[in-house]
């Protein structure tokens, strides 16, 4: 700093407010690359976003974060300077010092303003990755029911096809076990009631379960 204003003896010429002219030039042209670093960032985290990135909603609050203490740091250098403006008649400031503190002032109120506007981004930008990642987890949750009621459909269709399919073994089982006083045994149409009474069975079983909607 002390070296500019030695460079510039015209400028160092012009008082104690040219000084202070130097000073917030010098912290507001300090703005820019931090200007252009978050547009960057803003750029990466938007497309992060749709990407469907799971750390993004950490590095948007992080931004955000930044953006608030930058806007601290923005903010009241507005007020001053137009304060100092406000005072350029009364203390007779130099016309070529008030052009140049008309344009730091220019520039602030650009900075604040481009930060106000990265802080609404950050807001929208969360506010859409909130929605995506909710459509994400709604789909996921569709998914997880389509999945759970197809396994339900198909453990239906294997308990009703059980439930047939034991029948006949269990009339089966009964006559397989020739115990010497069993009636049907000495019956001539015991063997073609067994298959009669198996086949009912089933048939009547099919009819129940396919009018249920199990096959």
């Amino acid at each position: 700093m002390r070296a500019r204003m030695e460079s510039t003896p015209e400028l160092l010429a012009l008082g104690p407010e040219a000084v202070l002219y130097a000073i917030l030039d010098a912290v507001v042209d300090g703005y820019a690359p931090v200007v252009a670093g978050v547009q960057n960032d803003i750029d990466e985290i938007e497309t992060e976003v749709f990407r469907g990135d799971p750390e993004v909603s950490r590095r948007i609050y992080e931004l955000s974060r930044e953006m608030v203490e930058f806007q601290r740091a923005t903010r009241p250098l507005v007020g001053m300077l137009h304060g100092l403006m406000a005072g350029f008649d009364k203390y007779g400031t130099d016309e070529e010092l008030q052009r140049y503190l008309r344009d730091v002032a220019d520039h602030v109120t650009h900075t604040s303003e481009r930060v106000d506007g990265f802080r609404s981004a950050l807001t929208d930008i969360l506010a859409v990755n909130a929605t995506l990642v909710t459509q994400q987890q709604n789909a996921e949750m569709r998914a997880l029911a389509e999945a759970g009621f197809e396994q339900n459909e198909e453990v239906k269709k294997i308990s009703a096809w059980a439930a047939i399919l034991f029948a006949p073994t269990l009339v089966g089982t009964i006559y397989g076990m020739n115990f010497t006083h069993m009636p049907e045994l000495h019956w001539v149409l015991g063997y073609p009631f067994a298959i009669l009474l198996m086949a009912v069975v089933c048939v009547s079983l099919y009819l129940i379960f396919k009018r249920r909607d199990w096959l």
